[in-house]
């Protein structure tokens, strides 16, 4: 007996609902983790929790890794609204994404992003408590956000060398 197969256009849609999901789950992760560093860390706090890993509030008005923080400082609009038109267009590339891969891919790096702009919408700077080191030195904090984004290019790199095969679930299987 054949299991259920599903039409390109159910395919389709299945992968743009994946990215949907996506998109909401690392939003509301970002929002969720970022709002509990807000309420346990005062700016400046280290909290060690491993011998390489403190969580360190601060907060980034450049882009990642705190490049370009003299241009944007006291600019969150321009680099929201930048930030706003690439997502657009990350958006509109998820809807036309025929595997579910991807669209996961582009769901997380959407979802950062926006955690990101939210941020500085709401206090004119991103919230980052991240904070790993070694031997004295310290890896730019960093978010949730930041590291969906950075799992999702990496995972959309992969699309690229696994190809656009079609999902399982929408291949017939023979008896």
């Amino acid at each position: 007996m054949n299991g259920p197969t599903l039409t390109p256009l159910a395919t389709h849609r299945a992968a743009r609902l994946s990215g949907l999901v996506a998109i909401l789950g690392a939003f509301l992760l970002d929002q969720a983790t970022k709002l509990s560093a807000l309420a346990a860390l005062g700016r400046g706090d280290v909290f060690a929790v491993l011998p390489i890993f403190n969580l360190r509030l601060s907060f980034n008005q450049g882009i990642s890794f705190s490049l370009f923080t003299e241009t944007f400082t006291d600019r969150p609009f321009m680099l929201a609204g930048i930030t706003l038109a690439l997502t657009a267009l990350l958006g509109i590339i998820l809807m036309r994404s025929a595997t579910r891969l991807e669209a996961v891919a582009l769901g997380v790096i959407i979802g950062g992003a926006l955690g990101n702009v939210f941020d500085r919408l709401r206090i004119g700077a991103v919230v980052d408590f991240l904070d790993f080191h070694v031997w004295g030195f310290h890896w730019p904090a960093f978010n949730f956000a930041d590291s969906a984004i950075v799992i999702g290019a990496m995972a959309l790199v992969a699309t690229t060398f696994i190809g656009n095969r079609p999902d399982p679930a929408s291949e017939e299987t023979s008896p």
